[in-house]
């Protein structure tokens, strides 16, 4: 039996490496050499406190994380037709029933059935070689690297943020938030056309990281008064659409008061606080729309084609490089160093 390394979580804030066997591969499935794993903010909740929301990993366990991921096609199934040996691929982590209503009716991102990397009880892809359904890997054109074939899928969750919140060619967005995933909501706001692209947030890195990839201009909301720069920055007007990406309850409760007369709110972030105070009012009063995000639906192609033709630089949203034998101090710096990390991957091999 041929074995791999593996890492995994024992516990909260400790990761061992393992020996485990190489997956077989199924008709339908492809073995990939993984060569990079991105750290998602929800990896990183799990690692550090056991829970991401509602879902807890049962840490009576070893627990595997990981779910962006991209590397090479080294073995294919009898059945799959699309994939050869040598491709390099970018794996969308949710393997969802393709029979209930929301994959029906082509939301499969809803599915109730979904079987979604590192999200417990399901192990990651922390690890050398994954088996994984041939549909849900998409081949990366010469021009887009491994490393950025990992970013596809935080990626997508910034496209699908995007799309929800309808920007057009010469809107006015501000973004709350500059970890990741308000970084890549960013560079997908900037390739939809958008004019003015404000991000606000509480870490000078950050935004010195936001301005580096486009932004039109940042607020230290720590520093400044937010409501009276929102006013200063739009003439009194609001933006047309206000992108919530902190997952924090008190950036939630301001996105009424930023999004102007007929305008979009589109939530993104997961607080971990279920019942968060706002102010409806504002809502009814400017009849605003409000929208959500949950993970993506029917992007990777086109977040693949928007790396590919240069439209979207996504590699430059990764500040920290570990490799898996130093996997213990990838996550230690995740949870721990907020002012300089903004996106840390891991390089398998």
């Amino acid at each position: 039996m041929k074995m791999q390394k593996g890492a995994f979580m024992r516990g909260t804030d400790h990761m061992v490496l393992k020996e485990i066997p190489v997956p077989e591969v199924g008709e339908k499935e492809v073995l990939v050499s993984l060569e990079y794993v991105g750290i998602c903010g929800s990896d990183v909740h799990y690692f550090h406190s056991g829970n991401c929301g509602a879902y807890k990993v049962d840490l009576s366990e070893d627990f595997m994380l990981g779910h962006e991921c991209a590397g090479t096609v080294v073995e294919v199934g009898a059945g799959v037709e699309d994939l050869k040996v040598g491709d390099r691929v970018a794996l969308e982590p949710g393997i969802t029933c393709g029979k209930c209503e929301a994959c029906k009716s082509g939301h499969y991102n809803l599915c109730p059935d979904v079987v979604f990397l590192a999200t417990p009880p399901v192990q990651g892809c922390n690890e050398e070689y994954i088996a994984f359904p041939a549909d849900m890997c998409f081949k990366l054109p010469e021009n887009v690297s491994t490393k950025e074939g990992a970013l596809i899928e935080p990626l997508s969750v910034g496209f699908y943020a995007a799309e929800q919140g309808a920007v057009n060619t010469g809107d006015t967005v501000i973004i709350l938030g500059a970890g990741c995933i308000g970084l890549v909501t960013l560079l997908a706001c900037k390739a939809h056309g958008a004019g003015q692209i404000i991000v606000a947030d509480l870490v000078d890195a950050r935004l010195e990281k936001a301005m580096e990839l486009g932004a039109t201009a940042v607020v230290n909301s720590g520093k400044e008064d937010i409501f009276e720069k929102v006013q200063e920055l739009t003439g009194g007007r609001g933006f047309d659409v206000v992108f919530e990406t902190a997952g924090s309850a008190v950036t939630i409760a301001q996105t009424p008061f930023f999004v102007r007369r007929g305008g979009t709110i589109t939530l993104v972030g997961i607080s971990a606080q279920e019942e968060i105070n706002y102010n409806f009012a504002q809502i009814m009063d400017k009849e605003a729309t409000i929208k959500s995000v949950f993970r993506y639906k029917n992007i990777y192609p086109k977040a693949i084609a928007a790396v590919a033709g240069g439209a979207i630089d996504v590699k430059n949203i990764v500040t920290h490089e570990f490799d898996l034998e130093h996997i213990q101090e990838a996550y230690e710096e995740a949870v721990n160093n907020k002012t300089d990390l903004v996106k840390a991957v891991i390089k398998v091999k």
